[in-house]
């Protein structure tokens, strides 16, 4: 899988299930195009409070301000000059924190433009969260499936530091003589390949959370010592992710329409002696770090490297959209008393393994029972709007 956040970097139910949104080698390859639109033509504009986008919006700000302002912003040339957002960023920054004001300001210096996928307008959209798991800082009976740090020996390569046309891409493994291998696969490492070289960060006591934890590539670990920590993702073996959902809709375990993160689990759940074993038909592994007492954290980090804002952030395919673009976002969230339209405003600042294709988002919805609710049944089609600047007038 897979770009940083990586799981984070998976969204949550999709992730975990389907093959049936991929494409097969036959569909024509996704394409960009964008479609100019009137703020009138955005579902739900005047409805949102953008208020509480405007800190998200702050923080790819502080990002983009460190960056060649002639450089472009993003691969593609429609996007502008990085010197077109570092404008409009000042002037956000002096913004009252009034949702009319932050409105009107996207309304005055930005284009609303539909996202499609050659002329699709219609996407998918799923969600992720961050879990918390029991751990402890030493390995005993009950807590005794490691949680790994980033081994030192793990190569990670920005292919489109060699290649313009790779750019998003990248692969990780090992050095030896030389050149770069393979790093071992989920088995490998769950049979003891990194045991003994004192890479664990933690231990936990649940091996399913701890699976549901590298599919969301950040969460929170409550100590035996009282103390509550974040941890994040930190790099991945290199190995390609595999959705052990899909597997079980192919073996007739749990039907397509009833694919969840809690189906999944239950499965797992119920069936200790092939849990493993399907857990393990994934190879994509994670490795974390700490980042902190939950008391000192902001928040989960993502590819964008700013903690993420829950209901703002949005994990995208950076292939096609710049992080720390505005975003409007037409869809709709399975709420525990039924489906409600989402429609609001959010910042592209995070990237996913299964997040492929222009119109595909993959929200983040934060912490606790409902977020985690959210991102285990969301897998709803919608719609994407970017805002870009009125300055980088592209030509579409």
């Amino acid at each position: 899988m897979p770009p940083p956040s990586l799981l984070r970097w998976l969204p949550l139910t999709l992730l975990l299930l389907l093959a049936a949104c991929q494409r097969t080698p036959e569909t024509e390859a996704p394409e960009l195009r964008l479609e100019p639109v009137s703020y009138a033509e955005l579902p739900g504009w005047e409805e949102d409070d953008p208020q509480p986008v405007l800190p998200a919006f702050l923080r790819s700000c502080a990002v983009l301000a460190k960056r060649d302002p002639e450089r472009g912003f993003g691969r593609d040339p429609l996007f502008g000059s990085l010197g077109d957002w570092q404008a409009a960023c000042r002037e956000a920054a002096k913004l009252p924190p009034d949702g009319d004001v932050v409105r009107r300001f996207f309304e005055a210096r930005f284009t609303p433009y539909r996202v499609t996928d050659r002329g699709e307008a219609e996407g998918l959209f799923t969600g992720y969260y961050e879990p918390l798991l029991q751990g402890s800082t030493s390995p005993d009976d009950r807590f005794r499936y490691p949680l790994y740090r980033r081994p030192p020996d793990l190569v990670t390569v920005e292919l489109g530091r060699f290649a313009p046309e790779l750019d998003g891409k990248r692969i990780a493994g090992r050095l030896e003589n030389g050149r770069l291998v393979p790093f071992p696969d989920r088995a490998a490492i769950e049979a003891g390949a990194l045991a003994g070289r004192g890479l664990e960060l933690v231990w936990v006591d649940d091996p399913i959370a701890l699976f549901f934890l590298h599919i969301q590539g950040s969460g929170q670990i409550q100590l035996t010592d009282g103390r509550r920590i974040r941890v994040g993702y930190d790099g991945w073996n290199g190995r390609e992710y595999y959705a052990i959902g899909r597997a079980l809709i192919e073996r007739g375990e749990i039907p397509k329409e009833e694919m969840s993160l809690f189906a999944i689990r239950d499965w797992l759940e119920a069936h200790p002696d092939e849990a493993r074993e399907l857990m393990n038909a994934n190879p994509s592994y994670v490795f974390f770090r700490e980042l902190g007492d939950l008391a000192d954290a902001a928040g989960p980090l993502g590819s964008m490297g700013v903690p993420l804002t829950p209901g703002r952030s949005l994990a995208v395919d950076r292939r096609f959209l710049p992080l720390g673009s505005p975003l409007w976002l037409d869809t709709t969230a399975p709420t525990p008393e039924g489906e409600v339209p989402l429609r609001r405003l959010m910042v592209a600042q995070d990237t996913g393994g299964a997040i492929k294709g222009p119109v595909r988002g993959d929200v983040f919805w934060g912490a606790g029972e409902l977020a985690e609710y959210l991102a285990g049944h969301m897998k709803q089609r919608g719609r994407l709007y970017i805002l870009l600047p009125k300055a980088t007038a592209p030509g579409v």
